[in-house]
């Protein structure tokens, strides 16, 4: 099946569309639900005003992205990772990141100091 330069509105039900392409598509105000994207590829998407709820994101690997503003909560980090980032303005619990990793790097620093 082929749709091209449509304006219909899709209600898509109990269907398997694996292997699709969608290339140069308008999906804003869509609503996905019990949807498995489980190992797709995703390449210069808009996903501002999102809002994402009960959502397995294990294994994820984000890069180039911008997550200003961005609000986690509840959420499991156990065992990620953060790096090469701005964290300027981003707190954990109303601290600073950019505090706490100085408050650290003291610490750590003193450690180094008392080994001599």
């Amino acid at each position: 099946m082929k749709i091209d330069s449509q304006k219909d509105r899709l209600h898509v039900t109990k269907s398997d569309l694996s292997g699709s392409v969608f290339d140069d598509v308008n999906l804003s105000g869509c609503t996905y639900e019990n949807v498995n994207m489980s190992g797709g590829t995703y390449h210069n998407i808009n996903l501002a005003g999102c809002s994402f709820n009960d959502l397995n994101m294990s294994g994820w690997r984000v890069n180039d992205v911008n997550l200003s503003g961005l609000r986690i909560d509840k959420a499991n980090l156990a065992g990620a990772s953060i790096v090469n980032s701005r964290l300027a303005g981003m707190t954990i619990d109303g601290i600073e990141v950019t505090d706490l990793l100085a408050a650290w790097k003291e610490r750590e620093a003193g450690r180094e100091a008392g080994k001599t």
